[in-house]
């Protein structure tokens, strides 16, 4: 007993310990182990860099990239601007010693161990991708005086807790250039994400180049898609960043750009097929009671398999309702020649036949978890997506799936296209307090951040994606135990605006639109505006996928507009505050914010009206006003029983959707109205 008393307080020391680091480092993801030492290695011109360990093209490009970096934030002209090669005579100030080069697979060991002392940094690791894994740690840790930048004296032990750590991006319904992708993976690595899953094909747009089916990309891509030869340089440039990428060709439904190519490979006889405009779920299906669909197939996955090094290949297979499989007399009498009961045994059919032409390519099937069906191999992996918003039970198939004997990775939790705030996403535990064996938690491989791109354009897709995946990546790397939101949210803070330094763009962007929206007059009032204005949520801004077309603009207030508006969080936080604990700090911090609202309007009035900016008018309007009245109640004047009425009759207004977003602080505004009466 007295033994288990000493671990069980050892346990708690050290995460405490852990809990006080976290105020200091703005480090994510959160490492396994810190231990400080008292000591600093000081940055300056003299630094150099050396690198022990064969095939030295990864961590080559990860020294470059970490030395400019540091460069840059510290302003240090450092001499030597690449590693320097292996000396006798003299060492380099950091060490990086690794075994052997990763291979790309999921048994491959990204750990790292991290010591800084005040003449030394050593940095080690069983393989490559643990050494660059390791150079973000050690970015992130640069530290400032007045006088002197440094690296703290620190010894880190870390390693991930998934294998699987990725980042979806849907290139169909918005075509997304190279440049996007390459800076999304600059990020992805910033964060030690290991897995970009490519969505190539939808209703909206087939997106390579075939050569063996050519009219795949002349007639149904709208002429933007990637030649082999760019996803070819992806792979690589993926590569050298520790990056596994793995492509999806969604069949066989979501298949409108596949037929309007192969129109004869559908289910509805006779039928022609124009690309998709409008998002949603629709009707055109392959035909899997086709020979020519398996042998078209076939042909496709041969060519394109290639391209794509990595043994695992997303099939899809999601959100097919069957309507033309129900409509098709042929399918109907197929259904009973073979002993299908349901659409969803024809689906599995289809799906074990694809299976079989994948194994021949060294693949191994990935679909979304209608995939998941009695007769469905356990060779698949299981993508679970689906959660209470599609019917389900709050837990998902992750589970169930493992349980099952397939291999499992989670999106469930973390769609961020539906516009919620980082909070949610950070707080979604893949595994929970489900008991599982140990065979049943390895199925469980990880999970995936999916961005599906409806209402994104490459001028938006990175405010869309960043800064909510890097906690994300904190979540999925990072020990069970690291939750605590708010030092979360503190360290998010900084990782936010370093993204900027690999060329993400969420945060310029945004005066990039409302430049836009305003014909480059002042932007103060938008701006005012959109710092408490979010999207609106759950798809509700697009509803029934009709509203907007792949080319309609999105270059609206509502794509100026983010999840975790910063002043409504900071609202959120001094109304908590103030009703907590009322004294006159707490109420200075309300009023700074309130009195900026309250002056707000005349700056939106200076700007010439438009189009896009008339219906922002009553939103600027009852929110300044409502300022207006908070601020004289908070100083105590009279106020009369109409002046009360107005501003709940306002409140009412602001509670209503304007121009696709809404006002977050309208429920604090309220509180506070009944904190202060």
């Amino acid at each position: 007993m007295t033994r288990l008393l000493a671990i069980l307080y050892l346990i708690t020391l050290n995460c405490f310990s852990q809990s006080n680091l976290m105020e200091t480092y703005n480090l994510m993801p959160w490492p396994k182990s810190i231990q400080e030492n008292n000591q600093r290695f000081i940055i300056d011109e003299n630094l150099t860099v050396s690198i022990d360990g064969k095939n030295q093209k990864r961590v080559q490009h990860g020294v470059t990239s970490f030395l400019r970096r540091l460069s840059n934030r510290s302003g240090v002209f450092i001499n030597e601007g690449f590693a320097v090669p292996l000396s006798n005579n003299q060492q380099a100030s950091i060490q990086i010693t690794y075994k052997k080069s990763a291979e790309l697979i999921i048994q491959d060991d990204e750990s790292y161990q991290l010591d800084i002392n005040s003449n030394k940094v050593t940095l080690v690791a069983n393989t490559d991708v643990g050494a660059i894994r390791g150079l973000e740690t050690l970015l992130q840790l640069l530290t400032n005086t007045n006088s002197e930048y440094y690296l703290p004296g620190v010894s880190i032990s870390d390693a991930p807790r998934f294998v699987w750590r990725g980042l979806m991006i849907d290139v169909s319904r918005h075509f997304h250039p190279i440049d996007v992708i390459k800076r999304n993976l600059d990020a992805m690595a910033s964060v030690k994400m290991n897995v970009f899953h490519w969505h190539l094909t939808d209703d909206q747009g087939f997106r390579i180049e075939s050569k063996t089916y050519p009219k795949l990309h002349e007639l149904a891509s709208d002429r933007l898609y990637y030649t082999q030869e760019q996803i070819k340089d992806i792979v690589e440039y993926a590569s050298i960043l520790g990056i596994r990428v793995i492509p999806e060709f969604d069949v066989p439904g979501h298949a409108t750009a596949i037929l309007t190519a192969y129109p004869e490979l559908g289910s509805k006889p006779g039928a022609t097929y124009k690309i998709e405009r409008y998002a949603g779920v629709f009707d055109p299906t392959l035909d899997p009671t086709k020979e020519d669909v398996y042998v078209f197939l076939e042909n496709l996955f041969t060519e394109i398999a290639p391209l794509f090094p990595d043994s695992y290949f997303h099939i899809g297979g999601d959100e097919n309702e069957g309507k033309h499989w129900d409509a098709n007399e042929h399918i109907q009498q197929f259904k009973k020649e073979h002993n299908l009961a349901t659409n969803h045994d024809l689906q599995t059919y289809f799906n074990i036949r694809l299976e079989k032409i994948l194994k021949k390519l060294d693949k191994k099937l990935v679909g979304w978890d209608e995939i998941m069906t009695p007769n469905m191999p356990k060779t698949a992996i299981i993508h679970s997506w689906r959660g209470e918003h599609e019917g389900l039970a709050k837990g998902g198939t992750l589970i169930e799936a493992a349980k099952k004997g397939y291999n499992t990775i989670l999106s469930n939790g973390f769609y961020i296209d539906r516009m919620e705030s980082v909070v949610k996403h950070y707080q979604t535990e893949p595994i929970g307090d489900v008991q599982l064996t140990e065979d049943e938690r390895n199925r469980i491989l990880g999970g995936e951040v999916t961005m599906w791109s409806e209402l994104v354009t490459p001028l938006t897709i990175d405010s869309r994606i960043w800064p909510r995946t890097a906690a994300i990546a904190e979540r999925l790397w990072s020990q069970k135990d690291i939750t605590d939101v708010d030092k979360m949210l503190k360290r998010l803070e900084v990782i936010n605006y370093r993204l900027e330094e690999v060329g993400i763009t969420h945060i310029r962007n945004k005066g990039v639109i409302l430049r836009n929206l305003s014909n480059n007059q002042d932007i103060s009032g938008l701006e005012i505006l959109s710092n408490v204005c979010e999207p609106l949520k759950i798809y509700s801004r697009n509803e029934g996928g009709t509203e907007y077309k792949t080319y309609s603009p999105f270059t609206l207030f509502a794509d100026a507009c983010n999840v975790d508006a910063n002043d409504a969080l900071k609202f959120k936080k001094a109304v908590t505050n103030y009703t907590e604990s009322p004294n006159e700090a707490h109420k200075s911090d309300i009023i700074t914010l309130l009195e900026a609202w309250s002056k707000n309007h005349k700056a939106f009035q200076k700007i010439d009206k438009s189009p896009k900016i008339a219906p922002l008018e009553s939103l600027s309007f009852n929110l300044s006003e409502s300022a207006k009245f908070l601020l004289k109640l908070s100083q105590k004047e009279k106020l009369s029983k109409n002046d009360i009425k107005s501003f709940k009759s306002r409140i009412e207004t602001l509670k209503q959707p304007f121009a696709d977003v809404e006002l977050v602080i309208v429920n604090d505004m309220e509180k506070l109205f009944e904190a202060l009466k």
